[in-house]
């Protein structure tokens, strides 16, 4: 099946948390039914081969810091903050979010920054993390709704979510949230990609995903049948210089379109814009919902993520 059409359908893998995200705790108890005596414990966390975060409750050495100061408050990193370590496109908030038991006791009082989200769980007691379907319910409310649909895009397109986990993930959420579900397209390979999109589509444009194009191949985006749009970012490319250098033969290829690349130490000055907003020298065929941009002004207005607007104004 090609992984490109409208029929796609990852497989739902476990989710990989990173090597200093470990999933749960080791209390004193377990420890001691394996073993380990007060002296070795106390040994270990003074030597640093033990963290002991909150009385009662360990992680090894060189666990994650937000991890620990979660434990510490006796909650789970949740929300953005596992998304990210799950390699799931999010909001950029470098924040703590954690959940805590609404009834919990003997509570720490976090960073200034964090943020606590008061709700039960349904991850155990030692876990240090919520799951995948708890974290992207989170998400998608502390989000604006083009992120949130970027980042769910982003957990459909790697693997991590099926038709079933995410109607898990839209039962839990208020009504409001729900219509996003038709919003949603796992082809997309990046959460830029899906902003750029729903930002298209807000100018009332058609957008066709992973377009395939003869002699160039798949491109991320073919706005009303004539423009190409590539949504790149050095976050997702390993070597850089080698995506540029792919990129320029894959649009010189058939459309007659160069990269303005820089010079070296330099930047490359920006393309000339005409007076609807398209690049100076090429004019939109009629019909194109581009044509009817009266000034870049209404692209720019377009461009903020964090819009209240409904994502498919």
């Amino acid at each position: 099946m090609n992984p490109r059409s409208l029929e796609f359908r990852p497989s739902r893998p476990a989710p990989v948390l990173p090597e200093n995200v470990p999933p749960r705790l080791w209390s004193r108890a377990e420890l001691r039914r394996g073993g380990a005596t007060p002296r070795d414990l106390t040994t270990a966390v003074r030597s640093g081969l033990l963290l002991r975060p909150r009385r009662g409750a360990y992680l090894p050495s060189g666990t994650d810091p937000q991890v620990v100061e979660a434990v510490r408050c006796r909650g789970r990193i949740d929300c953005v903050t596992l998304l990210r370590r799950l390699s799931v496109f999010a909001v950029d908030d470098r924040r703590l979010h954690m959940q805590i038991d609404p009834h919990s006791t003997r509570v720490a009082e976090p960073d200034a920054s964090t943020v606590r989200h008061w709700r039960s769980t349904g991850s155990a007691d030692d876990a240090t993390v919520t799951s995948l379907v708890e974290a992207l319910v989170q998400a998608v409310r502390c989000q604006p709704p083009r992120v949130a649909i970027a980042t769910l895009d982003s957990a459909w397109n790697v693997g991590l979510l099926d038709e079933e986990s995410l109607s898990e993930v839209f039962e839990a959420l208020p009504l409001p949230h729900r219509r996003l579900r038709n919003l949603l397209d796992p082809r997309a390979e990046s959460g830029i990609e899906t902003l750029v999109r729903l930002i298209l589509r807000s100018l009332g444009c058609h957008v066709e995903l992973q377009a395939a194009i003869p002699d160039v191949g798949f491109v991320d985006l073919l706005v009303d049948g004539w423009l190409i749009v590539e949504c790149d970012s050095r976050a997702y490319h390993g070597s850089w210089d080698d995506h540029r250098t792919d990129r320029r033969r894959r649009c010189s290829g058939r459309t007659g379109i160069h990269d303005r690349e820089a010079p070296r130490g330099g930047r490359a000055a920006p393309p000339r814009v005409g007076a609807r907003g398209t690049p100076a020298g090429v004019e939109p065929p009629p019909g194109s919902q581009l044509r009817k941009t009266a000034h870049p002004a209404v692209v720019t207005a377009a461009l903020s993520p964090a819009g209240t607007r409904s994502p498919e104004l």
